[in-house]
């Protein structure tokens, strides 16, 4: 099923996430619509605050993107990126391994902006899967920037706050209205549920 995409200005985007302890069906289905929602948004990455859950679950899915190739170390091992795709990932921890390299990066919660952000090109990942085994690898390229930027929205970090102050100040008209659109809907749908 697909989602309502929170967009910026919805206090949940600001949320640090739960821990996710135990497996459930709820969080099956969760990471299922969270699938459905980031494809139907042509997105490669949504985190749950995105759709207005506070805890540390995201999914990722990179194939198709060429133009910004990933390599994925999977357990050790050099694998094809498109093969452990999509990915699911739960309580994730993330090392830098790499120096910060400048890249573009959009915001599914902040449609049409984009802007150069630094996150480090190679990092290691340690976290759970869907069915709550542990899972262990390293990446680069698109794939190490999506994790990088998804983990910030599980920790209340939005992609605006990795940006120069120029970019930001470049940004804010857009920034604002956005803000207030969504306060606006958000009044409105509170208003309606009366």
């Amino acid at each position: 099923m697909v989602l309502e995409i929170v967009k910026y200005g919805d206090p949940v985007l600001r949320q640090r996430g739960a821990r996710i302890e135990g497996i459930a069906a709820e969080v099956a289905q969760l990471a299922a619509d969270m699938l459905d929602t980031m494809r139907a948004a042509r997105g490669v990455g949504l985190a749950a605050q995105q759709v207005g859950r506070a805890c540390q679950l995201t999914v990722l899915d990179v194939r198709g993107i060429e133009d910004r190739p990933s390599t994925l170390e999977w357990e050790g091992k050099s694998v094809v990126v498109d093969e452990f795709m999509p990915l699911v990932l739960l309580n994730p921890e993330v090392k830098a391994l790499g120096d910060p390299v400048a890249g573009p990066e959009g915001c599914l919660s902040f449609p049409e902006l984009y802007a150069e952000i630094s996150r480090p090109d190679q990092i290691e990942v340690k976290a759970q899967d869907r069915n709550g085994r542990p899972v262990h690898f390293r990446c680069t390229g698109l794939l190490a920037r999506a994790i990088q930027h998804e983990l910030d929205h599980l920790r209340g970090i939005l992609f605006i706050d990795r940006m120069s102050a120029e970019k930001r100040a470049e940004l804010k008209p857009e920034l604002d209205l956005l803000q207030a659109e969504t306060r606006f809907a958000r009044k409105r749908k509170a208003a309606a549920l009366r």
